[in-house]
């Protein structure tokens, strides 16, 4: 949990009421049980729900078919910065960045909720432009340093503007937040009813022997799947979190959300500047991109993981209750498997099941009708883990064991080969 002692309010106050994106995808059904070889896999790359590389002249402003640049200042966690519009505190350094600069001025005669503003810096959300619902969202950045900066790259939940729900209730996924104290370190969160501001449920990320966030440019990602968020840095899991950590409150993050940058200075969480602290300060972002399963719903192909060997269902037998398996690649459609949208993974016609809808280390695999059940749900992280979230456990090779059928099992992830999978 990060070391708040503040309510985490501060963000609320600009924002303006948005519309719903729709999402409308639809599952590919599986085909029956064939002894015949399948054609061959269809290989679907993710695809780019919303990309931004930052290419442009330096000096000019972002793209405004995608970002909108708020303003203002923020009394509810008590910041310092008034956010300015146009390219003023966010242009483009005609590098391929977007760079968000903090000063220490006040040239237009800016008034703060303390008075006259002493900062200016910058904030800019996709709030009525991009919404989306599950994917991988990443950015890689280079953070500030210094007592006081607080960088954020975060998300809402779409209906954040009406007044009907407000927040917390429309959720918020922080991705990552640094505060400079802790050069470091970034933080993870969940907000939501019942477990916002100090409340908020995530974990923490350090960099190994000492190294600081602000020293290079870093890549900060979630992998968001029904009931399952998991955050990594570079590429390195760090934490999982599904409904079964909200001790029975209610999971809000099943719907649209939008993407926010900013650069605070000051506030509860990381205090105030002080005579350490040196302005300007910059975020610098390389890139902002979210992929998505769309496009990819549907996609068939098979599962490989240890020993460079396929996820099958034992002898191609569709049948309720037959045992899942590693197994030599054949091509055949016991190996075929369906990614579908609602996380489901499907072959034969039927899904892929967790044994007595279990959640203990060692529960084994089979295929079975779907069900829709939770013990049928599958998230499938960047870093090639394929979870079960009710378990919060991962797909695992029993006992590390590559020999054709060796029985497939949940088993708490540890990130061993045994658990890595190369999905369609």
């Amino acid at each position: 949990m990060s070391p708040r002692t503040s309510p985490h309010k501060l963000r609320r106050r600009l924002l303006l009421p948005l519309g719903v994106l729709a999402l409308a995808l639809t599952a590919l059904p599986s085909g029956p049980a064939t002894a015949a070889p399948a054609p061959e896999p269809v290989a679907v790359a993710a695809v780019a729900a919303f990309n931004d590389d930052f290419d442009g002249p330096a000096g000019s402003a972002v793209d405004s078919a995608k970002w909108q640049i708020e303003t203002g200042d923020n009394v509810n966690n008590h910041e310092r910065q008034y956010y300015t519009a146009g390219n003023r505190n966010a242009a483009l350094d005609g590098q391929g960045h977007l760079v968000i600069t903090a000063r220490k001025e006040n040239p237009a005669g800016y008034t703060c909720w303390y008075g006259s503003c002493q900062y200016t810096s910058a904030r800019l959300n996709t709030a009525g432009r991009f919404t989306q619902t599950y994917g991988h969202f990443e950015a890689r950045m280079k953070v500030p340093r210094g007592q006081g900066m607080w960088p954020a790259f975060w998300m809402l939940g779409h209906d954040i503007g009406d007044p009907d729900v407000g927040w917390p209730a429309s959720g918020e996924i922080d991705i990552m937040e640094n505060v400079g104290f802790e050069p470091s370190t970034v933080h993870g969160t969940l907000h939501g009813p019942g477990y916002s501001g100090s409340g908020g449920i995530g974990a923490a990320y350090t960099l190994p022997n000492g190294q600081v966030f602000a020293d290079g440019f870093h890549t900060f990602a979630v992998d968001w799947a029904p009931d399952s968020i998991t955050w990594s840095v570079d590429g390195q899991v760090y934490q999982r979190r599904t409904p079964a950590d909200l001790g029975g409150r209610t999971w809000v993050f099943n719907k649209p959300f939008f993407l926010i940058l900013n650069l605070a200075v000051g506030g509860y969480w990381p205090g105030d500047p002080d005579g350490t602290t040196v302005f300007p300060q910059q975020l610098v972002v390389d890139y902002v991109k979210v992929t998505t399963g769309e496009g990819g719903a549907g996609r068939t192909g098979p599962i490989t993981g240890l020993a460079g060997k396929c996820v099958d269902v034992a002898g191609a037998d569709p049948a309720n209750g037959t045992p899942v398996q590693l197994y030599e690649c054949n091509g055949t459609a016991a190996q075929q498997w369906t990614v579908g949208t609602d996380g489901t993974l499907r072959a034969l016609g039927k899904c892929l099941d967790v044994t007595g809808n279990s959640t203990a280390d060692g529960a084994g695999l089979q295929l079975w009708d779907c069900t829709g059940g939770p013990n049928q749900r599958w998230a499938i992280s960047s870093a090639r883990d394929i979870v079960n979230p009710q378990a919060d456990k991962c797909l695992d090779v029993t006992d590390n064991n590559s020999a054709n059928g060796t029985r497939l099992q949940i088993w708490t992830c540890a990130g061993t080969a045994n658990q890595k999978w190369d999905t369609p």
